[in-house]
């Protein structure tokens, strides 16, 4: 068994103490602050099912609104969505932005032309206005869903899904999260589906990344991967600093 496989191995058989680890520590940030419950947009992939399964076995599912926020989105998340819900008993509503996003496009066009990557980017902001707005109004915390994997390299919009309170996944890789889904009861159909963050019709994150998440993760966890994988990896770490990073200011 090489280094990689080992690792993963020997998560798999700490993953009971991993969860009540993460879950204490959502309940101590919420609960122990005084405050009322969480806020988490669901997507339909593994990441956002993971962090709403563990803030619901944190809080409990009377403080725990989970976030179904379509914007032309594909049926098959919103079908997975639903079965999230009644696998791990989430109190799920949906906001549909696919007029309000119409809306914004449209105006935004009238200044400069968008691309399709300023498009996807601006569905994400649009979802975490939309999970303020809730938050805010219930006394509620966001919690982020963004893994090690996606944040090392940036993979996330910024003001957008690389925007929240807490994060309880922030220091598990992509193939951690498959691990700790199949331990938490996560519907199967989630755990297998190619990951994406439904930007655009057909996008995964494997595609756009150019590389694959067992290249990413094995050089995370043991520092191997090819010559031509670690150029990638480390050039998208670099230009993603900024979102890693407080504000520079004078």
């Amino acid at each position: 068994m090489d280094k990689f496989q080992e690792h993963l191995a020997k998560y798999q058989r700490e993953i009971a103490q991993d969860i009540q680890k993460r879950t204490d520590f959502l309940y101590e940030q919420i609960i122990g602050q005084g405050l009322a419950g969480a806020v988490v947009g669901i997507s339909g992939g593994i990441d956002s099912a993971v962090t709403a399964a563990l803030c619901v076995r944190a809080l409990g599912r009377e403080r725990v609104i989970g976030v179904w926020m379509p914007a032309y989105s594909q049926q098959i998340h919103a079908e997975d969505a639903q079965k999230l819900a009644a696998a791990i008993g989430l109190n799920l509503v949906t906001v549909n932005l696919d007029a309000t996003y119409d809306s914004l496009v449209a105006e935004l066009n009238r200044v400069v032309p968008l691309d399709e990557k300023t498009k996807g980017n601006t569905k994400a902001r649009l979802r975490m206005t939309t999970l303020y707005a809730i938050a805010n109004q219930k006394g509620y915390l966001v919690v982020d869903t963004c893994n090690r994997s996606e944040i090392y390299i940036g993979y996330m919009t910024k003001g957008g899904d690389g925007l929240a309170d807490l994060n309880p996944v922030a220091s598990l890789t992509k193939h951690e999260i498959r691990l700790l889904a199949k331990e938490l009861g996560i519907p199967q159909s989630i755990i297998t589906k190619a990951p994406s963050a439904d930007l655009w019709a057909g996008q995964t994150d494997e595609q756009e990344m150019g590389f694959t998440y067992e290249e990413l993760d094995r050089y995370l966890i043991t520092g191997e991967a090819s010559p031509e994988a670690v150029e990638k990896i480390e050039r998208l770490h670099r230009l993603s600093e900024h979102k890693r990073s407080l504000m520079p200011s004078v």
